[in-house]
């Protein structure tokens, strides 16, 4: 199973971006799907994951700002950025937990800066 991130790219202050990542096929038994980011010389963070039951939980810097949600027919998820900030300049990685294995999309740069 390949993750496929797209959706990245330099914005404005204030603007937004949407995310994808979607699965080369079905995955079994999803546990969560996951956005983490990594922002230079920082530690890869938790942003936002979704379970298979549909319930959110974001980190405290994007709450309010970052919605997540996915489409089970596409196999995809998704990442609604909204009113970014130059901290969120990170490059964001896809994740899927489960309860056979993890699997990682290759990333996609997130630039805020005017």
């Amino acid at each position: 199973v390949q993750l496929q991130a797209s959706g990245g790219g330099l914005v404005q202050p204030g603007g937004s971006l949407r995310l994808s990542c979607a699965a080369s096929k079905s995955i079994f038994g999803i546990n969560t799907m996951n956005w983490y980011r990594l922002a230079p010389g920082k530690q890869r963070d938790l942003v936002a994951s979704i379970t298979s039951g549909g319930s959110t939980n974001y980190a405290d810097s994007v709450k309010g700002r970052f919605t997540i949600s996915r489409d089970n027919a596409k196999n995809t998820v998704y990442l609604q950025m909204n009113n970014l900030e130059p901290e969120d300049t990170a490059v964001y990685y896809c994740n899927v937990r489960s309860v056979l294995s993890t699997y990682w999309g290759q990333g996609t740069q997130v630039t805020v800066s005017s």
